[in-house]
């Protein structure tokens, strides 16, 4: 995809989607739902995130980088 086409605003739009995504498939996952965008077990999503994250470093964008691990259960030993 051409980030360098997209505006600021639709490359934070996209980017917050997928943080979206990603906290409704946790939701799901705590009610014992199957998730329904699998954003932990499709690698693509990740790619694109780190594209995306790419994108905004070269425009000297600030942003929240997405914490993959946050809301996903612990071990028992921790």
């Amino acid at each position: 995809m051409d980030y360098q086409a997209f505006t600021n605003g639709s490359i934070t739009l996209l980017y917050e989607a997928i943080r979206g995504a990603l906290s409704a498939d946790d939701v799901q996952e705590k009610q014992g739902v199957d998730p329904t965008f699998r954003i932990r077990d499709t690698p693509e999503w990740k790619k694109h995130a780190a594209s995306l994250e790419t994108e905004m470093l070269r425009r000297g964008m600030i942003f929240n980088v997405i914490d993959w691990h946050e809301g996903q259960k612990t071990l028992p030993f921790r």
